[in-house]
């Protein structure tokens, strides 16, 4: 069996399209992630929007949001489908796991550089919980070393 993934699939509907439509369309893609093993983690509706430029004559769309955890088997049959549903006037599958896991090792990495930081500097590696309270953010660890107060572009 292969690796669950997590996508999101952003679809939209024509601003003129009734609830039950809309309903329709959700039943669609929960019919297929089930048919796949997967589970619809979220549903989040946007609302209606005005879109970036005008697709098939349509200024506005509704958009709706859904987080999806399945195989990657998922993404094609969802494509397949979204494209014949009248109802569906725009969709988009992005894989979210990867950037997830891009984001983490982005934080440790951050961590790493600032418990080194501190250490250099003879300060605890982790601030205190007197250094938090005393500021709102710790400006020992201020990305980059610069100085409180300083701004880039030379002004005071």
């Amino acid at each position: 069996m292969s690796a669950v993934r997590q996508y999101e699939l952003v679809y939209i509907v024509p601003a003129d399209t009734s609830d039950d439509v809309l309903a329709e369309v959700h039943q669609q893609v929960a019919s297929v992630a089930e048919r796949f093993g997967a589970t619809i983690d979220k549903t989040e509706p946007w609302g209606r929007r005005r879109l970036a430029y005008e697709i098939g004559h349509h200024r506005e769309g509704v958009y709706v949001l859904e987080v999806i955890s399945g195989p990657p088997a998922l993404t094609a049959e969802l494509d397949r489908r979204l494209r014949v549903l009248d109802a569906v006037i725009r969709h988009l599958i992005i894989r979210v796991d990867e950037e997830l896991g891009v984001a983490e090792r982005a934080q440790v990495r951050r961590k790493a550089a600032m418990v080194a930081r501190r250490t250099r500097r003879g300060l605890p590696p982790e601030p205190t919980e007197d250094e938090r309270n005393r500021r709102g953010r710790d400006d020992d660890d201020l990305e980059g070393g610069l100085e409180p107060g300083f701004r880039a572009g030379g002004e005071r």
